[in-house]
């Protein structure tokens, strides 16, 4: 009688709170994630500190961490979230033009920058009551554990071995190429992979120690190592970064592409190259990369996470 009188006092809602506040490690911030005020936050933490006799959240510095017993609470609430998310939902189909669906999808930076925002305006436009949330995916993101959770519906990037229990769908290929500005003696001189290696490259920061991405490894496998005097976490910031240096960015053609004709001055007349960034073939030969979605059998059948995946594999066409 007494479980029974305790799971009387536990709603959804409750739930929901428990879950955003847990990740969040924070009451304002998850009053934000949730569109609640803080004071209600606060009076529904209360109430489940109350229920599981624990404090959860506690201060370590400056900052909040989550006890021991409520890490373990992390996975089943979202299991129930997403449980009672789709409950309804997939019983009677997923309509676009009237569902509040909240779409969770994380991506690496290093996309076509035109990927997302496309994405984004395509939900938008045609589910305009939904919710999407664009998380960050770095290199060393546990991203099978967040799809498993339910923290994120879909993981969009290149990898050159995903997890094998996780459901694969192809987006698209794109050739590795190298950036590098108009004045770089390269544009002009042209060079072989000597000159490649020896020429001063930005790469992204290493997510920790002795990380590499898929142009180290590559390279590595071939008894090559290139020069990296640089090094950046914002990879759309390193294009600015090249155009006004003599440092070499190694991506995808379609990335590189993009920010040639974004680096160019828009008064520019037709059919003149003013751009201050140059694409060049790279004298090492690397496999084409290769874009995924990722997604967790929790999800597979759901009517509104093939939705999803649909609008991501439709504008991944498109570019």
């Amino acid at each position: 009688m007494r479980d029974q009188a305790l799971f009387d006092k536990i709603d959804l809602h409750l739930i929901r709170v428990l879950h955003t506040v847990l990740t969040e490690r924070s009451v304002s911030r998850a009053a934000i994630r949730l569109g609640m005020h803080q004071p209600a936050v606060s009076a529904s933490l209360k109430r489940l500190r109350d229920l599981a006799g624990d404090p959860l959240l506690v201060r370590s510095g400056s900052s909040m961490v989550p006890t021991e017993a409520a890490l373990q609470m992390v996975e089943p609430a979202a299991s129930i979230l997403r449980a009672a998310e789709v409950l309804f939902s997939d019983a009677r189909g997923f309509d676009a033009k009237t569902s509040r669906q909240t779409f969770r999808v994380a991506a690496a930076d290093y996309l076509d920058p035109l990927f997302l925002p496309q994405l984004v305006s395509q939900i938008k436009t045609m589910a305009p009551l939904c919710q999407i949330e664009i998380h960050p995916l770095s290199a060393n993101s546990d991203y099978q554990a967040r799809l498993a959770q339910g923290d994120v519906d879909v993981v969009i990037g290149n990898w050159l071995q995903a997890a094998g229990d996780l459901h694969l769908g192809r987006l698209f290929e794109d050739d590795i190429v190298s950036l590098l500005s108009r004045e770089h003696p390269a544009v002009r001189r042209g060079w072989d992979v000597a000159g490649w290696l020896e020429a001063e490259h930005i790469a992204p920061t290493p997510t920790h120690p002795g990380a590499r991405g898929v142009i180290d490894d590559h390279l590595e496998s071939m008894g090559l190592k290139r020069n990296i005097t640089a090094r950046c976490a914002h990879f759309g910031l390193m294009p600015a970064m090249v155009a006004s240096s003599l440092l070499v960015l190694t991506t995808s053609s379609q990335f590189c592409a993009r920010y040639v004709h974004a680096l160019t001055p828009p008064s520019t007349p037709a059919g003149t190259d003013l751009s201050a960034l140059r694409i060049l073939k790279c004298p090492v030969e690397f496999p084409r990369m290769r874009y995924y979605q990722l997604w967790h059998e929790r999800t597979h059948t759901s009517s509104a996470a093939r939705w999803l995946r649909e609008r991501i594999k439709a504008v991944a066409a498109a570019l």
